[in-house]
Formats: structure tokens, C-alpha cells, sequence
């Protein structure tokens, strides 16, 4: 934790229930729980006043406990992370800043982190913000329904996000360049009680997105551009993927 605290909340929304890969946060991987490995790389931090794992669950409150992590109980009927990450936000009236830090993200880098709270600290007209990685526009990872794409504006502003490709390939100029985003949030303290204020949007259910709840309403998403291209986990292939890399 920083030595001089910040006004920056980080939390790690993680729930049991995923449709896809049930009771994901306590997967194990090389050793670990899936949600310990964000733990980790979140402690790393020093542009976060605070740090805490946001659940419903008493399994993986435990698990948490156990490794040495805070957290934060939570209700169990919200519709995304960030409606999570809101209710712990409450709870820390200090805090101007909250970071919604995926819990499926293991290898995420530290500075990342840091580079997104440093970015919302010196904006205080910056509502939200997430991150992105250049990807070849020939690249076969943009076919991915798992990986969610982004498009960006000129000014660094989110267009859209989608787990279809974006921009689709029907002419790809030599220079085109495509975006995958990562799995991270940053809110003005404010803005987050505005989102959750709002209902889930009809392109969010549709697309699986809760970013594009902010999108619907006409909020700004800026995006930062990152190198770091640390694999998130989805499915239990993508698990067995990592715990190979990271066992060897």
C-alpha cells in the first residue's frame, strides 16, 4: 500500500455464479486461487489508498481471509461488477476514485494500475476509464467472443465495445490497427453512483458489456493504450492454459 494514501479505491469484484466457468475466483491455478493472483499484482500498487475483494460469498470471503485479503460483503443481485464495486464504494466515503479491477485478469501489470488511477486523479473532469492493447488487424484473437474489442476516436474516446470483431475486416487498409480491451475500470466517484443509478442498458444485456451501459447514456470512456497483453481467463481452458505457463 502507498505510503501517503491516495484517494484511489481498488476493487475486485468476484462472484461464484459465472455461467461460463462456475466458482472461477477459487479455480486453482499453480498453486494459487485465481483471485489470489489479482491480489498479488494489486498489492504491487502505490497509487491505491485501499484494496478489497467485493463478494456474496462466503467461499470466496474465506478463501480471501485466508490468504491475507480484505473483504467487503456485498448483496448478491448485481447485474455487473461495477454495480458491486458501487455498494463497496459506499462504504468508503474518502474515496473519490474507485478502480473496478477485474478478478479474471492474474498476470494484469501493477503499473497498468497505476497509470489509470495516476490518469483520474489528474482529471477531475474525467469521469471513467479503462485500457486497451493494439492488436494486428490481422490477428485471429479478434475472432474471439471472449476477447472484447473496442473502438476508439481520435481523442482516445471509446465508440463502441464488442466480443465481435470492431472494426469488421471488409477493406483493411494497410495501417489499421485494432484494439482489445482489458479487463479494468476507473470512476469518478460521482459518475460510479450515476452508472448504477441507471438501468442495465439493452446493448449491455445484449452484448454481455457493462460498459456500454455508460456508452448508452452518452458518458465519456476514455481509453488508455497499454503493451501489456497478460491473458485474462474466461474458461477453464484458458485456466488450464495459464497453470501450464505458470507451473513450468
Amino acid at each position: 500500500m502507498p505510503t501517503e494514501p491516495s484517494q484511489v479505491l481498488g476493487v475486485i469484484p468476484a462472484r461464484w455464479g459465472s455461467t461460463r466457468f462456475p466458482g472461477k475466483p477459487l479455480h486453482p491455478i499453480a498453486g494459487k486461487p485465481l483471485v489470489q493472483h489479482v491480489w498479488d499484482r494489486c498489492r504491487e500498487c502505490r497509487n491505491l489508498a485501499f484494496l478489497t475483494v467485493a463478494t456474496d460469498d462466503a467461499r470466496i470471503a474465506e478463501a480471501v481471509e485466508a490468504f491475507g485479503g480484505h473483504v467487503t460483503m456485498t448483496r448478491d443481485d448485481h447485474p455487473s461488477g461495477t454495480d458491486r464495486a458501487a455498494e463497496v464504494a459506499a462504504a468508503f466515503p474518502a474515496m473519490s476514485h474507485i478502480l473496478n479491477i477485474q478478478g479474471d485478469e492474474p498476470l494484469i501489470d501493477p503499473g497498468l494500475i497505476d497509470g489509470l488511477a495516476a490518469a483520474l486523479l489528474a482529471d477531475p473532469e474525467l469521469p471513467m476509464i479503462t485500457a486497451a492493447n493494439p492488436v494486428a488487424a490481422s490477428d485471429p484473437v479478434l475472432g474471439d467472443p471472449n476477447v472484447v474489442k473496442v473502438v476508439i476516436d481520435r481523442d482516445g474516446r471509446a465508440l463502441y465495445f464488442s466480443r465481435s470483431q470492431i472494426p469488421h475486416p471488409r477493406n483493411v487498409p494497410g495501417d489499421l490497427v485494432c484494439y482489445r480491451h482489458k479487463g479494468i475500470y476507473g470512476f469518478r466517484r460521482d459518475f460510479l453512483f450515476d452508472f448504477v443509478a441507471w438501468p442495465p442498458s439493452l446493448l449491455e444485456r445484449t452484448e454481455g458489456l457493462e460498459q456500454l451501459r455508460a456508452l448508452e447514456n452518452g458518458a465519456r470512456i476514455h481509453v488508455v493504450l497499454t503493451d501489456d497483453t497478460s491473458p485474462g481467463v474466461d474458461t477453464p481452458e484458458q485456466a488450464a492454459i495459464l497453470h501450464d505457463s505458470l507451473s513450468r
